[in-house]
């Protein structure tokens, strides 16, 4: 039988007034007037669809400063009251502690009962926790690429033609990894077919020389590079002026590869992003530019370098993910950017669980703790809380992860904040309540896991499709913990279909093991039938 979810936590009122003003314009069409405003004002705002959705489901009640200069600008004459917002001194951050400011609001999570005994010894560990990576050398970084060209809008503009922008942002989530190359800015042949790094990079599916050819050296031709010698100087190439453009040019490449990854899963993706990363590394060590560009290069190379890492992890490659991660912590010390190194924190703890290394998780979760506690967003500390509950599930302290998942729902439940970095846009309801089942399923407690994989289904956007996918499988894999062989294949069968959506070598091989599991129990129907689609899926 069906575990029955809790009641849903109040959701916030819809923007009725914001969703008026849009008319009949897609949410795209709108965020694209929303961006070309922004431009009329001198503001830059990274306003997309997801954006325009939180606003009309009241998730942000009060904008930033920024939007709302943008949207004064747009209905001259209207206060953020008028355009359906709450005041913004409502909206202030509430202290962590009661004291000045008001007392602790009553969280919207009840605390946590005992836990029960489990139900079925036959699953009793994550199957995505059950190969440890070898510890390989961090890569010694690109030591000078080769330069190469920043995007620009229509006629050499400064400004990206974000219009188009969209248009080829659809095309890459309806056409794959052609139109990817399209996106991220690779299909640019100048630099690629005449610069000095024509031809270097290696075909689709070569992860390790991909890897490889992206901290290769850089301008000197094969014949400069022999007669190099460690430790002498070599040939500096020309600098080359950074400014405004190329800066957008790298921040757009971090959003479309997120977007991407959402919809997609990431063994599509790995090669081609990391072509963007190389980019702009160019950028920032063959660059001339001035201290705020530099800063916002280093915080765009150590984000691209993070979404290359996750795409690693997605696919599979825990080395090579670990490298990735390592390069992103270098560019965050060095830039001394806390916001960047939380955000490392918080990708190399969720790697190290998954690779069997729960102590290593724990250390990570909790250096991303130390970090974020500056940056003022109590839905980062909340993730990062969940992190490390997670780490305490693969070890078995049940206490430790209770006392992690009342911190964390107790910093989740004071809302997201205009300090929230962009990049947490996936974390919400349902995916607060996916951690929450894999520390359930981790401590073997299969009913809570089915329960909180279920609600987190249910609560899942449409667009995140990929999350969808691990979910179900989650979901899969706890009812065969529990005993149910038919409610696992049943939602084995729902997994399936999503596959077709999504290319996740990390989730497949969730869904693997359990069909593995269940090939002993093949004379049951449900399971007879769920086995015949997955190895046609396989297959495929």
């Amino acid at each position: 039988m069906a575990a029955t979810p809790p009641a849903e936590p109040d959701r916030p009122s819809p923007n009725t007034v914001m969703r008026t003003l849009r008319g009949d314009r897609s949410p795209g069409e709108f965020a694209m007037a929303v961006r070309r405003a922004a431009r009329e004002i001198g503001e830059h705002v990274s306003c997309d669809a997801r954006y325009v959705g939180r606003v009309e489901s009241g998730e942000i009640r009060c904008p930033n400063y920024a939007y709302e200069r943008v949207f004064r600008h747009m209905w001259p004459g209207r206060t953020l009251t008028d355009l359906g917002f709450a005041p913004r001194s409502a909206v202030r951050r509430r202290p962590v502690d009661g004291g000045p400011g008001g007392g602790e609001a009553a969280p919207l999570h009840p605390p946590f009962p005992p836990l029960p005994a489990p139900r079925s010894p036959l699953s009793t560990q994550l199957p995505y926790a059950a190969s440890p990576y070898a510890d390989s050398a961090a890569p010694d970084g690109p030591s000078r690429p080769g330069a190469g060209a920043g995007p620009r809008g229509p006629g050499g503009s400064p400004h990206l033609d974000e219009e188009n922008d969209d248009v080829r942002r659809r095309t890459f989530l309806a056409g794959g990894t052609t139109a990817l190359a399209t996106v991220i800015g690779i299909d640019r042949p100048a630099a690629a077919a005449t610069g000095p790094t024509a031809g270097r990079f290696p075909a689709a599916g070569d992860g390790a020389a991909a890897r490889a050819a992206l901290f290769d050296a850089g301008p000197m031709s094969d014949a400069g590079r022999a007669g190099f010698v460690p430790g002498r100087p070599g040939p500096v190439p020309p600098p080359r002026r950074v400014g405004t453009a190329e800066v957008l040019g790298v921040e757009q490449a971090v959003r479309d590869i997120r977007l991407a990854d959402d919809a997609h899963g990431a063994d599509a993706l790995y090669e081609l992003a990391g072509q963007s990363l190389r980019h702009a590394y160019v950028l920032l060590n063959d660059g001339e530019y001035g201290l705020e560009t530099e800063r916002r290069l280093q915080a765009g190379a150590g984000e691209l370098a993070i979404s290359v890492g996750w795409l690693a992890h997605d696919s599979n490659r825990l080395a090579d993910a670990r490298s990735f991660y390592a390069e992103a912590l270098a560019t965050a010390r060095m830039a001394g950017d806390s916001a960047l190194e939380a955000h490392v924190f918080c990708n190399s703890a969720f790697l190290a669980r998954d690779a069997g290394r729960p102590r290593e998780a724990l250390r990570a979760a909790q250096a991303g703790q130390a970090a974020a506690r500056q940056l003022d967003s109590d839905r980062l500390l909340a993730l990062l809380a969940m992190r490390e509950a997670g780490a305490w599930a693969v070890l078995r302290d049940r206490a430790a992860c209770e006392r992690a998942l009342t911190r964390a729902y107790v910093l989740f439940d004071r809302g997201p904040s205009e300090a929230d970095p962009e990049w947490m846009s996936f974390f919400g309801e349902a995916e607060i309540a996916g951690l929450q089942s894999q520390c359930w399923s981790a401590l073997g407690d299969w009913d809570r896991a089915s329960e909180q994989a279920l609600l987190a289904i249910d609560l899942q956007e449409p667009q995140f499709v990929r999350n969808r996918a691990l979910y179900t499988a989650e979901l899969a894999h706890d009812r065969l913990g529990r005993g149910d062989l038919a409610g696992a294949a049943h939602h084995g069968d729902t997994a399936v279909v999503l596959f077709e959506q999504v290319r996740s070598a990390r989730v497949r091989g969730m869904l693997a093991d359990t069909a593995e599991r269940l090939r002993a129990h093949a004379a049951v129907p449900e399971v007879r039938r769920f086995l015949a689609g997955y190895d046609r899926s396989a297959a495929a």
